[in-house]
């Protein structure tokens, strides 16, 4: 077949791939339509997990690269939200963040994302109902836990609906194409920090200016023709920059992970993880028994992190993450169980576990 050929059966293809995803789509408007009269939410994490995973499956062996192929289906699956009803997702911002990243990836690039200040401001605009669903970073795989998140989720009645995990993966970023005109790099401390050895190796000369998140020093850097910026590669097409380097972090396995907030509980999924806050009896042994309900029960515990109470001196919260829905009877009972060893227990939420990608 020549060249005309193949690009005709491609052209036929893409005429077939339209009409089925019409197809699709009739079917998705015809669920909105069930969802409002049952009045259920939009989005549904475990759904979205499940078709996700069967593509993958499906996929196994063929030439079209997975990766590539749950990026097409996580976009169609939010024009297809969009259909339904128009979300809007708040993130700890600012715009060009790896939170706003991470929201990307989550509800995919059809929703309205809205940059917010603090990790307290994403909260309390959800638990109010100015935005459907907040994203905000827990934890990250070389720095450990985000505290402030923890400690939000004290006093708060918003519901842990999805994890999602994202590499942290950095980049030089400059408005010109000229890494030898490059004087000064602007970053936030941490990820100078990150990309210390790179920056030795590469630019060890090169004058080392702090800015109050990656997102502000692309965004100054792209005014300063001997500037460039470290920082995600988002930032950009954002600002008009040009990729000079890319993964320049000295620890490649650097994740963090972040969490998807809302009021209502997700499905089961049947690979689950539920958040607990625990407080225990101030008295010997007291977090060896709530431990060994876990062991008793034979679940597996993927976190344990103690907060200060802020209440009273030495006075600690636990915050767990175990495998398992809080509609399974194993689950049931083991908080019934807990119920008898700690003073304070709370259920964040329980909702599809993800891997990491």
């Amino acid at each position: 077949m020549s060249i005309e050929n193949h690009r005709d059966a491609i052209n036929d293809i893409d005429a077939k791939i339209i009409e089925l995803i019409n197809d699709r789509t009739s079917h998705v408007i015809e669920i909105g339509k069930i969802k409002h009269v049952t009045s259920s939410p939009i989005y549904n994490p475990k759904r979205e997990k499940e078709i996700l995973e069967r593509i993958e499956k499906l996929s196994q062996g063929k030439k079209f690269p997975v990766p590539v192929l749950r990026m097409i289906f996580r976009e169609i699956m939010s024009a297809s939200r969009e259909i339904e009803r128009p979300l809007s997702v708040a993130y700890l911002g600012p715009e060009g963040t790896f939170t706003h990243n991470a929201a990307i990836n989550q509800f995919g690039s059809s929703t309205t994302f809205t940059p917010l200040k603090t990790i307290g401001d994403v909260f309390k605009e959800v638990e109010v109902a100015k935005y459907d669903y907040g994203v905000v970073p827990i934890e990250n795989s070389n720095e450990g836990a985000v505290n402030h998140t923890l400690d939000m989720f004290i006093n708060s009645n918003l519901k842990i609906r999805a994890e999602t995990y994202l590499g942290i993966h950095h980049c030089l970023l400059s408005s010109s194409d000229d890494i030898k005109s490059i004087k000064k790099i602007y970053s936030h401390p941490q990820s100078f920090g990150q990309c210390r050895l790179w920056i030795l190796n590469n630019f060890p000369n090169a004058e080392l200016i702090e800015s109050t998140s990656n997102s502000e020093a692309a965004k100054v850097s792209a005014w300063d023709k001997y500037g460039a910026a470290i920082a995600g590669k988002i930032n950009a097409e954002l600002y008009g920059l040009t990729v000079i380097a890319e993964n320049i972090e000295d620890n490649p396995e650097n994740y963090t992970r972040f969490l998807t907030i809302g009021h209502e509980d997700s499905e089961p999924s049947q690979d689950d993880k539920t958040s607990l806050i625990v407080a225990i009896k101030d008295k010997p042994g007291a977090l060896q028994s709530v431990l060994s309900v876990f062991s008793t029960r034979n679940i597996n515990m993927n976190k344990i992190e103690s907060r200060p109470t802020k209440k009273k001196a030495w006075e600690y919260l636990f915050y767990i993450d175990i495998d398992g829905h809080r509609e399974d009877t194993n689950i049931i009972e083991t908080l019934k169980d807990l119920e008898a060893h700690t003073t304070f227990l709370k259920v964040l939420g329980s909702y599809p576990k993800m891997k990491i990608f």
